[in-house]
């Protein structure tokens, strides 16, 4: 993956930002609303994009399974705490000869272990679940972000083909009657 100064990875958004600034910082043709951006720099950020996608990903994955671990660390400590209740509740009848006693309060520790267990749980299960929504909502805008910047790229490298053409080549509707498909659609799917 690459990596800026300072050896850390890149990220979506960092890239993004960068992708941004390149258009925003385009010379501005006159009279138009286009811009003359630097081609190579726009396809290195893209191609920049899209290593740094699957690294998003596995972000996701790994925060999905620590949130797999947690859980699974409550359910074993649930289970301790109840088998030390059920111990406890043992020691109780056996030492004391209270078979009532330590029956109720057998019950008692055992039911009071299984709401700490239960509490745990549901905390566990809110934090993993709080953790994987704020992933979720991130993913979704960068993917957002990316798909306005190939658009606006899509649109800007129709606009250049269309001036590289002429005023009598440029009349075509930027669609190719052979195959059915607009210029700019198959040019992405070429990369």
């Amino acid at each position: 993956m690459p990596e800026p100064r300072g050896g850390r990875p890149l990220d979506i958004i960092f890239l993004v930002e960068r992708l941004e600034s390149l258009i925003a910082n385009g010379k501005p043709l006159p009279l138009t609303k286009n811009a003359i951006i630097d081609r190579d720099a726009a396809l290195n950020l893209i191609d920049e994009l899209r290593v740094a996608v699957p690294e998003e990903v596995r972000a996701a994955k790994r925060i999905n399974q620590e949130g797999e671990r947690i859980i699974e660390k409550a359910q074993e400590e649930a289970e301790r705490i109840v088998a030390r209740a059920q111990e406890q509740a043992a020691f109780l009848i056996d030492e004391r000869g209270l078979t009532e006693a330590a029956d109720g309060e057998s019950r008692r520790i055992i039911e009071l272990a299984e709401d700490e267990a239960a509490e745990v749980r549901r905390g566990a299960d809110e934090y993993a679940a709080g953790v994987l929504g704020g992933l979720e909502a991130d993913v979704t805008r960068t993917l957002r972000s990316i798909e306005r910047g190939i658009a606006m790229l899509d649109e800007r490298r129709a606009a250049y083909e269309g001036e590289q053409q002429g005023p009598d080549e440029g009349a075509s509707d930027g669609f190719d009657a052979e195959d059915g498909e607009e210029e700019g659609a198959s040019a992405i799917g070429r990369r």
